[in-house]
């Protein structure tokens, strides 16, 4: 058996900060291991875990961007809290078990204290959003704006977490401006992809109030657009190295048996941002 080693999975891959995070961890503990970056294209998808099963070194994935909803019919057990996406897959007893620690992740972005008598508004309607609503519903977070480009996963997500509207993104100046938070649940902004639209940007402006914020889950680049525009309206900005880290501390725990040095999560930012 070689060095244990857990990896993360997606397509595009390059950008991921992940390995970062766990060799940091890694080190500061002393334990022999390794984390790795795997490009697997959709169509690969099959293939490469018909050959990590057969692996006794291989301790799991995390899965990003595009996969975290198209791999649960390759799994033996899920659980996701009826989210429908996992980002954490484990082998255990000869089984492939699917977990969700972005919804650790984002229980560590979201501020301690959401008044709940006004709407959050959503940005995106895929896996990442459906964490945002579980997470949220949680808290007794009910009323959404939801900014999609796909209405029909839109009206899934409010018809089964709460009520409110559906914007375009061409109305989302309106959904923001009326919201007391806004998140960021799409690339949009990130390193490849298109650039954060206007209409959301502007929306800001209109958002002044007490404890409004804004949580971009993008964090190549860091300090995007989305949370500049949140900082010059003087609204908190809480950028993707924050659930990063939280679902990466999850996610270690299962791969490596241990909790990570969160005393050292100062140090990990610096590290993740030079």
């Amino acid at each position: 058996m070689g060095v244990p080693f857990a990896e993360v999975i997606g397509d595009p891959i390059a950008h991921s900060k992940s390995p970062l995070v766990h060799k940091f961890w890694l080190e500061k503990l002393g334990l022999a291991g390794d984390y790795r970056a795997t490009r697997v294209a959709a169509a690969e998808l099959t293939d490469y875990f018909r050959a990590r099963r057969k692996d006794p070194a291989w301790l799991g994935c995390n899965v990003t961007l595009p996969h975290k909803e198209r791999v649960l019919a390759l799994l033996d057990d899920v659980e996701d809290f009826d989210i429908g996406a996992v980002n954490c897959i484990v082998p255990e007893e000869g089984r492939l078990v699917g977990r969700n620690t972005d919804l650790d992740g984002f229980g560590e972005a979201t501020p301690k204290h959401v008044d709940t008598s006004w709407p959050i508004c959503l940005l995106g309607s895929g896996g990442a959003a459906r964490v945002t609503l579980a997470s949220l519903d949680i808290a007794a977070v009910f009323q959404w704006h939801i900014v999609a480009r796909n209405r029909t996963k839109a009206r899934a997500l409010l018809d089964h977490y709460g009520m409110g509207q559906i914007f375009d993104f061409h109305e989302a100046e309106a959904a923001v401006a009326g919201s007391i938070g806004v998140i960021n649940a799409t690339p949009l902004g990130m390193t490849g992809f298109p650039a954060m639209p206007g209409s959301v940007l502007r929306g800001f402006e209109g958002m002044r109030r007490r404890r409004a914020f804004a949580i971009d889950m993008v964090y190549t680049p860091l300090r995007t657009e989305f949370l500049r525009a949140a900082e010059s309206a003087r609204i908190e900005a809480i950028d993707g190295l924050t659930m990063l880290i939280g679902q990466a501390a999850a996610a270690f725990g299962h791969f490596f048996g241990v909790q990570p040095p969160r005393e050292t999560d100062r140090e990990l930012r610096k590290v993740l941002t030079r």
